[in-house]
């Protein structure tokens, strides 16, 4: 039998009063049993609100909602307190939130929610690669010739690799100038 808060009989403590009901306290090893809180009736969060709003949002802006309309969810779900207000708000919108975060964790996520996708990637102009190939090998006069023709198509073709041919020119031209001014130096001593 369990020790009750104000003791046993002629303990100093008294009797308890006749109107709080005698119940022993939970013991540690005793799992408190939580009150039982319908699904809909569960309290939301704000990202729960805002997760409704963006619905709202998407709903106006494809015409599923009229300005008045989506004024008055919009305000209704700024005040909303539980799920079971949330899901009434959408329920005739597809992509509404579903009444647990539960349910949501298999369901596909709703084309408006997902992030765009990436641009898609541009080729690398050949004539890029090899003029800068060629400005690194030494060759400048074809490194030249060659990030000429790069940029001539990649503005064309809006193709990547200007970056390339930009090093390859300016590589091109000081190989072209430090091989003129050898050969001035070579041709002035001989």
């Amino acid at each position: 039998m369990a020790v009750q808060p104000w003791g046993e009989q002629g303990s100093g403590y008294g009797a308890p009063p006749p109107h709080v009901p005698v119940k022993p306290y939970p013991q540690p090893w005793q799992p408190v049993q939580a009150p039982q809180v319908p699904q809909a009736a569960m309290r939301a969060a704000h990202t729960d609100r805002d997760r409704t709003v963006d619905v709202l949002k998407a709903a106006y802006a494809e015409g599923r909602l009229s300005a008045d309309e989506y004024g008055q969810r919009f305000e209704a779900a700024s005040s909303a307190q539980t799920y079971g207000e949330l899901a009434r708000l959408v329920a005739d919108l597809p992509s509404g939130p579903m009444v647990t975060p539960m349910t949501m964790a298999g369901a596909p996520v709703p084309q408006t929610f997902l992030p765009p996708p990436p641009p898609p990637s541009r080729p690398t102009n050949g004539a890029a690669i090899a003029s800068l190939v060629l400005s690194l090998v030494g060759l400048g006069l074809p490194a030249v010739i060659a990030g000429h023709i790069a940029k001539g198509q990649i503005r064309e073709r809006n193709e990547d690799g200007d970056a390339m041919a930009t090093v390859g020119l300016v590589l091109g031209y000081l190989e072209c100038v430090m091989w003129s001014l050898f050969m001035l130096v070579v041709l002035s001593v001989g």
